[in-house]
C-alpha cells in the first residue's frame, strides 16, 4: 500500500512538472517572481541606499529624474522622489515589504480557514451553522472596508509609541480576518464529502481520534483546491496592502510599500514627476500578474477534467 502511494505521488509530482515545462506562460511567471522576490530580498546589499534610513536622505537630490532624462543622475537610475529617495532602492524595499505582508496574511487567513472548514464539514450541526453564518457576515461586507476597520481601529487602540513598529502586523491581520472564509467553505465542503466515505468510516469504527482524522485522512484530500485558492489570493492580498496603504492606512511615509511609493507619486503626478508613480505601479503590476499567471497555470494543472 505504501509503495502504490509512493507510485501515485511521483505520477502526481511528474505530471505537474510536464504541465510546467508545456506551459510557457507559467515558466516565464514564475521566473519573473524569481526574480522580483530574490531581488527584493538582496535590496540591502544591491541598492545604492535605504529608503528606511533617513539620515540617508539628501533633499539636494529630491526630485531628480531618470537616469536617461536630461538631469538625471547615478546612481539614481529611476531617479528619486520629493525626499531625495532613490526610486530604485524604494521599490525594491517596498516590493520585500508588500510581499512579505501579502504572503504572511495568506498563510494566517490559510490556517484560520483550514481548521474552521475542517471543524465545521466534519461535526456539521450547530458548530457547521455557526462558522458559515459567521462567513456569511463578513461577505456581505465589503472586503476592503472590514480591512479598513480592523486597521483604524488597532492603530487607535495601540499606544504610540509602538504603533508604528507593529503597522505590518496590523495589515496581516486586517487582511487576513475578511479572507478566511474562502479557504474556510472550500475545506467543509471537501471535508463532507470526505466524512461519508468509507476509510473514515472505518476509521470511526475503530475509535481513530477526531483530530487523527481530520489531519491524516481529510486534510490532504482538500489540499488541491487550496493550493490554488492561496496562491491566487496572494496576488489579491498584495493589491488590498496596496490599496490600503492608497488610502493613508497602511505602511507609513517612512516605510513605504508599493501602495505608499504610488499613494506619494500620486500626490506629484500633475507636478512632472511621473516616474514617481509609475515605475512603482510597473514593480505592482508584474507581481500580481505573475502570482495570478502561476495559479491560473495550477488550476488547471490540477484539475483533471482540464488534462
Amino acid at each position: 500500500m505504501a509503495t502504490e502511494l509512493v507510485v501515485i505521488n511521483r505520477w502526481r509530482d511528474s505530471e505537474l512538472w510536464w504541465s510546467f515545462t508545456q506551459r510557457p506562460s507559467a515558466m516565464f511567471a514564475v521566473i519573473l517572481l524569481l526574480v522580483m522576490v530574490v531581488s527584493s530580498v538582496a535590496a540591502p546589499w544591491i541598492t545604492p541606499q535605504n529608503p528606511y534610513d533617513l539620515a540617508a536622505l539628501n533633499l539636494m537630490n529630491s526630485e531628480l529624474p531618470p537616469i536617461w532624462l536630461e538631469g538625471g543622475e547615478s546612481p539614481y537610475v529611476l531617479g528619486t522622489d520629493v525626499q531625495g529617495r532613490d526610486l530604485y532602492s524604494a521599490i525594491l524595499y517596498g516590493s520585500r515589504t508588500s510581499l512579505t505582508i501579502g504572503a504572511l496574511s495568506v498563510l494566517l487567513a490559510l490556517s484560520v480557514g483550514l481548521t474552521l472548514g475542517l471543524i465545521a464539514g466534519y461535526y456539521g450541526g450547530w458548530v457547521d451553522n455557526m462558522l458559515m453564518r459567521l462567513g456569511d457576515v463578513l461577505l456581505s461586507m465589503p472586503f476592503i472596508l472590514i480591512a479598513i476597520l480592523i486597521s483604524a481601529m488597532a492603530t487607535q487602540a495601540l499606544p504610540s509609541s509602538v504603533r508604528e513598529s507593529l503597522t505590518s502586523m496590523i495589515l496581516v491581520v486586517a487582511i487576513a480576518v475578511p479572507s478566511w472564509v474562502q479557504y474556510a467553505r472550500t475545506v467543509r465542503a471537501s471535508a463532507m464529502v470526505e466524512k461519508s466515505k468509507e476509510y473514515v468510516q472505518a476509521a470511526r469504527l475503530i475509535r481513530v481520534r477526531p483530530w487523527r482524522i481530520l489531519l491524516k485522512h481529510i486534510l490532504p484530500n482538500t489540499l488541491t483546491p487550496i493550493m490554488v485558492a492561496a496562491t491566487l489570493n496572494f496576488g489579491l492580498a498584495i493589491l488590498s496592502e496596496a490599496t490600503l496603504s492608497f488610502l493613508g492606512v497602511g505602511m507609513p511615509s517612512d516605510q513605504p510599500s508599493l501602495g505608499t511609493l504610488i499613494r506619494i507619486g500620486n500626490q506629484y503626478l500633475f507636478s512632472g514627476l511621473w516616474w514617481v508613480v509609475l515605475f512603482p505601479s510597473i514593480q505592482l503590476c508584474l507581481i500580481v500578474l505573475s502570482v495570478n499567471m502561476i495559479g491560473d497555470w495550477l488550476r488547471d494543472a490540477l484539475n483533471p477534467k482540464l488534462r
